[in-house]
């Protein structure tokens, strides 16, 4: 793993979409996975000042969802799938064709997984997956655990994610859907983003390189193309 500590969120934030950015002009067709939440919003933000200055750089650009909170309506406010619309497929006018979406609300949500995991074996692997650091180590939802699930899953939410501000005071989701930790590995380019002085205790965890199922985005470093990109607020002394 590649760590590389920056002044600030806009900073981090700025290399992210640089970095998006060079790698999309060697190949628009590129397949990037998409987390959700605080840590990515603002990269998401300067993609789209991009894309309105060279949109034909975004024109076949695929999009898969990282994961999803399950059991609660795709267009409720909380789930992955309006953040997404709002931050990325609708400002990058991303066609249904080029992006893979978990349903958040299936009638069997392990179906679902199946038919994501099959979407990813015909158009994957994953070029970029973007991914936040979880306040328990958890990377996309697979949580602390003795073993992890390589594929995608269903997941059963702890109650840290529980407390994710994106579901913060709404209706709560019941279980989770995921790409599995093989679906991640898989990537060509992992780009970890982490900012902000709440992260901190998770980042030392983190920088203490200690390797373990109970703290998945340890699992990073065994990656070969690993970039985390921290903020000094996350980094702490």
């Amino acid at each position: 793993m590649k760590i590389t500590v920056l002044d600030s969120y806009e900073e981090i934030s700025c290399s992210a979409a640089s970095i998006i950015t060079s790698e999309l002009e060697k190949n628009k067709q590129l397949m990037i996975c998409a987390a959700t939440g605080n840590s990515p919003t603002r990269t998401y933000e300067i993609l789209q000042q991009t894309y309105r200055s060279r949109p034909a750089l975004f024109s076949a650009i695929n999009i898969i969802k990282l994961d999803e909170w399950g059991g609660i309506p795709m267009d409720h406010k909380g789930t992955c799938e309006s953040y997404l619309q709002t931050h990325l497929i609708g400002p990058l006018a991303i066609d249904h064709s080029r992006y893979i979406s978990f349903f958040s609300n299936p009638e069997n949500p392990q179906v679902e997984c199946d038919r994501i995991k099959n979407e990813l074996d015909k158009r994957g692997p994953i070029d970029i997956c973007i991914l936040g650091l979880g306040m328990n180590g958890h990377i996309a939802l697979n949580e602390p655990a003795d073993s992890l699930k390589p594929r995608a899953h269903v997941a059963t939410l702890s109650a840290s994610s529980l407390t994710h501000p994106m579901i913060s005071g709404t209706q709560q989701p019941s279980y989770g859907l995921t790409l599995g930790v093989a679906d991640i590995f898989q990537s060509k380019m992992i780009l970890m983003l982490i900012s902000g002085s709440k992260k901190k205790e998770v980042t030392r965890e983190l920088l203490s390189a200690k390797i373990t199922t109970q703290f998945p985005a340890s699992l990073l470093y065994l990656h070969s193309n690993t970039i985390c990109l921290v903020d000094k607020d996350a980094y702490g002394n």
